[in-house]
């Protein structure tokens, strides 16, 4: 299949082409934000989110552009939102007598902080078991074991493409159940 092609079928949300797209360029990306961030993990997570967000808005990409070039753009996006996001909550400069004082911000839960916490997890686990069982794996074992994806796939005994896709499934079916609620 060629690249314009697996475009044009995906944007039929033709489920083979998806998958091609990925193996084809899960690379670049994955490549890309590895070396900007150095940590395997995020990497990981950020290309998720990338081909997520791609796959998502497929429709609105323009063939005048690589490919390639779009997905590296989302994913670079979402990299300086997740930085401003951090910035912004982590730490916050205040000036005071034309002196710089870093203040930290004290992000520790309060008791309703983690009632209402539980009560979230409670209902995000109840969301979680309306998933397919092969589905539900996947979830536990990525978010709340904190598996790799080479572990999730060694575990799993499938190729690590098919469970970078599942997420990715099993991540948007998951959504759609929480909106609906």
């Amino acid at each position: 299949m060629e690249i314009e092609e697996a475009i044009k079928r995906a944007k039929t949300n033709d489920q083979k082409a998806f998958n091609y797209l990925l193996d084809t360029f899960w690379d670049a990306v994955y490549g890309f934000q590895l070396k900007r961030i150095q940590n395997e993990n995020d990497a990981e997570d950020i290309t998720i989110q990338t081909f997520s967000k791609a796959f998502d808005r497929i429709e609105t990409f323009d063939d005048k552009y690589k490919f390639k070039t779009w997905l590296i753009t989302i994913s670079k996006n979402i990299h300086i939102d997740l930085l401003r996001k951090d910035k912004n909550s982590i730490t916050q400069v205040i000036s005071k007598d034309d002196k710089q004082a870093l203040h930290i911000i004290d992000e520790s839960p309060s008791p309703e902080d983690k009632l209402i916490t539980e009560q979230h997890l409670a209902k995000l686990l109840l969301d979680i078991k309306k998933l397919k069982p092969h589905y539900q794996e996947v979830i536990n074992l990525r978010y709340f074991q904190e598996l790799s994806y080479k572990e999730i796939s060694k575990q799993l005994n499938e190729p690590i493409n098919n469970v970078k896709v599942k997420l990715l499934r099993a991540k948007k079916l998951l959504a759609e159940i929480i909106q609906k609620t």
